[in-house]
């Protein structure tokens, strides 16, 4: 079933503090599959710290996948606990690569993912549809 579903991403990334050599962001994902099998929802917040200019790169929107290099980073980060809910839920897993991250230069600096709220809602597999 998992070669049948596709996955909806619904996102948002705030700055929320900004001090010397540290910005933190607040950010919230959303994945829901189509046909609706499960939904996944994980918001926290992303510290990131290097000089500024490694910071600005971190902020910058990838030309490719035309997201922040940040966004990526936090995917990377809250992959694994939607994967494992997706085990537990027998529920298909949110692809590893849905946002592309592994392509391209990655800028450095060094970024804290703290997922705050993880939820994982799906249907039973008995009431699932192929």
């Amino acid at each position: 079933m998992a070669g049948s579903v596709k996955f909806d991403v619904k996102a948002r990334l705030e700055e929320k503090e900004r001090r010397s050599q540290t910005v933190v962001v607040a950010f919230s994902m959303q994945l829901t599959t189509k046909p609706s099998v499960v939904k996944f929802e994980v918001e926290g917040t992303a510290t990131i710290t290097g000089k500024e200019m490694e910071i600005n790169k971190m902020l910058e929107v990838d030309p490719e996948t035309k997201l922040p290099y940040v966004f990526q980073k936090v995917y990377q980060h809250t992959f694994t606990a939607m994967y494992l809910l997706s085990t537990l839920l027998n529920a298909p897993p949110p692809p590893v690569d849905l946002l592309l991250f592994g392509r391209g230069s990655q800028p450095t600096g060094s970024m804290v993912a703290e997922p705050e709220a993880v939820s994982g809602l799906g249907e039973p597999p008995s009431q699932q549809q192929p």
